[in-house]
């Protein structure tokens, strides 16, 4: 059997090490071996990966993405890459946009670069939907155009076309998804659901924007990991996936989810003056995925959230060494 040797680039995060912990674990494929990739910035964290730490076939590399010469190590030893490392917090970039440039857009670049030097075979490069702007109404396709309102999500959106040019000009094997809002397990607290329930967990009370009418799909880190799967197994090169949850609500009702999971009621909520630039409404169309590779989100919103209430409960020990380096933001 012949082993395929993936890169996981920001393996150590919310979404990279649960991929990283799937395909390692036990219903994941029996061909593959992992290096994970990864700065270990805050959003970093090696825990994620104390469960495969000692599998067969697993690597842990700490390192920046725009290394060019580590990366040009890394990528020679490899097959394919699938590329999760991004600054991805929006109040973040609001503030300050150059870290967000330069890892989302030059360290794609520099992956590109050596994907192409030495011929490696599929790139799948993790987006977001936030790169489509906002949407009154429907539902985006891939076709549509980007239209990103805040820096983090024009970054996103330069990386997403720099990727997909590699594709148009050098034939490069690249295949980009675009994920809705994702929730779960091991998702760093300054995160909106993260946040609000380990505040909630403390007895503090909790930011909601503006007037809370702000609408997302969520999707479970489960399901999104399954279509990332299946997009790097099965997608087109040159292609684009939209990877959807099918579980729209506004963030107060998100909320008024999370009260009744934790046992708080709405006085531990406190209106705060909405962000710069907030997007109304996101809402992929994934019928691309679906009709093609066979992808059907499995998680249905209020048992998915009741499971993560239970694992920030049960998990304190990895998440309230983190809360000082959130700093306690709303997502």
């Amino acid at each position: 059997m012949t082993t395929t040797r993936i890169l996981v680039t920001g393996g150590a995060g919310f979404i990279g090490s649960h991929y990283a912990r799937t395909l390692l674990g036990p219903d994941g494929p029996p061909d593959v071996a992992v290096t994970v990739l990864d700065k270990l910035t805050y959003a970093g964290n090696p825990a994620n990966l104390d469960e495969i730490r000692d599998s067969d076939g697993f690597a842990f590399v700490r390192g920046d993405i725009c290394d060019p010469e580590l990366v040009g190590r890394l990528v020679s030893d490899h097959d394919q890459i699938v590329h999760f490392a991004a600054e991805s917090h929006v109040d973040r970039s609001i503030l300050g946009a150059d870290a967000f440039v330069r890892t989302n857009v030059l360290g794609t670049q520099t992956l590109l670069d050596a994907a192409l030097r030495h011929g490696l075979g599929t790139f799948v490069h993790i987006s977001s939907d936030e790169v489509y702007g906002s949407i009154p109404e429907g539902s985006w396709p891939e076709t549509d155009p980007l239209l990103p309102n805040s820096p983090y999500a024009a970054s996103k959106a330069a990386s997403d076309l720099i990727a997909l040019a590699y594709h148009r000009t050098h034939g490069l094997d690249v295949r980009v998804t675009r994920c809705s809002n994702n929730y779960g397990h091991h998702q760093f607290p300054e995160k909106v659901i993260p946040l609000f329930v380990t505040r909630l967990l403390d007895g503090q009370p909790v930011p909601l924007y503006g007037d809370g009418l702000n609408v997302r799909d969520w999707v479970h880190i489960d399901d999104h990991v399954r279509g990332i799967e299946l997009v790097r197994t099965g997608g087109r090169p040159g292609e684009i996936y939209n990877i959807g949850g099918d579980n729209e609500l506004s963030n107060r009702e998100l909320t008024g989810l999370l009260l009744d999971e934790c046992g708080a009621d709405w006085d531990m909520v406190t209106y705060v003056e909405d962000r710069k630039g907030h997007d109304r409404r996101y809402s992929v169309d994934f019928s691309k995925i679906r009709d093609e590779l066979g992808y059907v989100p499995r998680k249905e919103l209020a048992a998915g959230v009741a499971e993560t209430v239970d694992w920030y409960r049960t998990h304190r020990p990895w998440w309230e060494p983190l809360v000082p380096e959130a700093g306690r933001q709303a997502a």
